[in-house]
């Protein structure tokens, strides 16, 4: 695919501009430090809770803008994954959610050529607004997904607080692919994730998507569901539909017909993205700053879920059964594999997916 306006964009100082930009995505890719909610916030509230409610799992409201019933802890371990960020307490889901990412583990190990995934923020135990780093994952229907593939080893605690990021961008090019880390390997586990019937968008760097569209040469139905969005450059952000009768989960708009090479990426690419603010007017009064999200900006049925009964514990609660972590700690880890040799092009599938390629 190609950008007919590139060139002319370089007019605008792009190298410049690529630098301010790369600074800004490290640092909302680490859940950069912002201004301490006050105390009765929504943010404050939920962030404060340690452990879910009891009883069936039910996602509330819309993705930026909810809570969540009965959540399940996708366990620290397993054959095909590992848990980062654990001081973070947000590796919390709604089954449905916590279910797919051990499935696209195992998956993507068989499928991808990759040895095992690292599993980023989920959600809060009850959902909610977070401290810092989203405006989504409320819900228990998002998840991140590291770039970094999963090592042969298990990452200590420490190792999973301080492991750095790496980014798949150069830093001296506006929104380009860095072929140096960049490998297949990483988009066929893209491809792999959106071949879910259930995944209804995965958001990536708009460079990231450039690179599919210029490269992908699989099959490319789910091309469309990769969404180009700020950041994102060193993980992918999954997002799944509202689950079969989850009536209070508000679903959001489907994504548009085609593989999504086109005019909506392109706006990426041009410098009205990236542009600052205008300034207001001489004379004109400063515009207000955002107001704190409350617990009645939620959906009513959010209070509620506040004050429910906890489980017991977060062993309790854990996806597979109280046994589930411990045993899955104890598993050795998967090995990794060479990059991209000896996979073919046209591999094996799960009959109940769609071709990845």
């Amino acid at each position: 695919m190609a950008f007919g306006f590139v060139q002319a964009f370089r007019t605008f100082g792009r190298l410049a501009l690529a630098g301010a930009i790369g600074a800004g995505l490290a640092a909302g890719d680490v859940g950069a430090e912002q201004k301490p909610p006050s105390p009765g916030s929504a943010k404050a509230l939920f962030a404060g809770v340690s452990l879910p409610t009891q009883g069936p799992a039910q996602p509330i409201g819309f993705y930026a803008k909810g809570c969540m019933t009965g959540a399940v802890a996708l366990p620290t371990d397993g054959p095909t994954w590992q848990a980062m960020r654990l001081s973070r307490n947000r590796r919390w889901g709604n089954p449905a959610m916590i279910a797919l990412l051990e499935r696209f583990s195992q998956d993507a190990v068989k499928y991808a050529g990759w040895p095992g995934i690292l599993v980023g923020d989920v959600a809060q135990p009850r959902g909610g607004p977070m401290l810092n780093g989203h405006s989504s994952h409320q819900i228990g229907l998002d998840a991140d997904i590291w770039f970094t593939p999963m090592p042969a080893r298990r990452l200590t605690a420490e190792e999973r607080e301080n492991l750095p990021f790496t980014s798949m961008l150069q830093k001296d090019k506006f929104l380009t692919v860095n072929p140096k880390v960049w490998t297949e390997s990483r988009a066929r586990l893209l491809m792999l994730a959106a071949s879910y019937p259930e995944v209804e968008r995965i958001f990536v760097n708009p460079a990231i998507k450039k690179k599919m569209c210029d490269t992908w040469t699989g099959d490319r139905t789910n091309l469309g569901k990769l969404r180009p969005i700020y950041g994102h450059d060193s993980h992918f952000h999954i997002r799944i539909k509202c689950p079969p009768g989850a009536a209070g989960c508000t679903p959001q708009a489907p994504v548009a017909s085609g593989d999504g090479c086109d005019k909506s990426l392109a706006y990426w690419f041009t410098p009205a993205p990236w542009a600052p603010p205008k300034p207001p007017k001489p004379g004109a009064k400063p515009p207000k700053p955002p107001r704190e999200m409350m617990v009645s900006d939620l959906p009513k049925a959010c209070s509620a879920v506040l004050d429910a009964a906890s489980v017991a514990s977060m062993q309790a609660a854990t996806y597979g059964g109280p046994s589930a972590a411990s045993a899955l700690a104890a598993a050795p880890a998967a090995a990794p594999a060479d990059d991209d040799e000896g996979l073919p092009d046209v591999g094996p599938v799960p009959n109940d997916k769609p071709a990845i390629q």
